[in-house]
């Protein structure tokens, strides 16, 4: 059986005279949480960019799933069920948490405007079944408190994990976490770590992922690619991407100059 969920080759990308994807290619199997590593302006979002079709590469293709993805227009991404967060949160503020997170739900809606309008029985199945999938994602994210708030008086901490939880309620097989620690405390970094492991495991969503923060990549993640100016420099678990010669100098400087670190350490 086939476990390969995406697959990408040679992407590279041109802005201008900036190579800033450079003949990036990897795998993502069913059921893991794969990470994207590397140092500010690795290229790591902007393969977020053309995985969620926000940019066409200059050359390569993905594959998600048996077709192209590459060839799909954006609008049709999240209906193929790849969901997203950015690092920088995109919610309706002015809304509360239910409603954020029953926006996410229209993704797969069959009704039309004439039966919205009329609220005939097929859009009040429809509506029952989307209220029945959002409040299963607050009990899993802990949002219980939050539900009727607004999102623009929540703490940034609480915003994050909203803008989570409104992706999984689009149902995805494919999560694409956005540095999902940024701007998190050390407790609520613990907890991201928690929640993502329960993605994974109880609602079976493949887990593709961006993080600076090498101790929640090093507890969530199956396998690691880490990239350095748009190429990718080593690919495998946490333990050998970390100690990868060339991660370390991409990270700290030059292999010597980390033993010699070490040494006055």
């Amino acid at each position: 059986m086939n476990d390969l969920l995406l697959s990408a080759k040679n992407l590279s990308v041109r802005f201008g005279g900036v190579l800033a994807v450079n003949d990036v290619s990897f795998d993502v199997k069913k059921g893991e949480v794969f990470t994207l590593i590397g140092p500010n302006g690795a290229g790591k979002t902007t393969v977020f960019n053309l995985i969620s079709r926000i940019y066409t590469p200059t050359t390569g293709h993905i594959d998600y799933l048996g077709q192209k993805l590459t060839d799909q227009p954006p609008h049709k991404i999240a209906a193929l069920g790849i969901a997203r967060t950015f690092q920088n949160i995109e919610l309706f503020e002015h809304a509360t948490v239910l409603s954020n997170l029953l926006i996410g739900c229209h993704t797969h809606r069959r009704t039309n405007l004439l039966s919205e309008l009329l609220f005939t029985p097929a859009v009040r199945r429809a509506e029952v079944a989307s209220r029945e999938r959002v409040e299963k994602v607050i009990d899993l994210l802990n949002l219980q408190a939050h539900r009727d708030s607004m999102v623009a008086g929540l703490p940034y901490g609480v915003r994050k994990v909203v803008e989570m939880a409104r992706a999984l309620c689009t149902e995805p097989k494919l999560l694409l976490l956005d540095e999902p620690s940024s701007g998190l405390n050390v407790e609520e970094t613990d907890d991201m770590a928690f929640w993502i492991a329960d993605i994974k495991n109880e609602l079976g969503i493949t887990v593709l992922m961006v993080e600076h923060d090498m101790s929640l990549v090093s507890k969530v993640s199956d396998r690691v690619v880490a990239m350095n100016q748009g190429a990718v420099l080593a690919s495998g678990t946490p333990r050998e991407v970390q100690n990868d010669p060339g991660v370390i100098e991409a990270y700290l400087g030059s292999v010597d100059d980390v033993s010699s670190l070490r040494r006055q350490a």
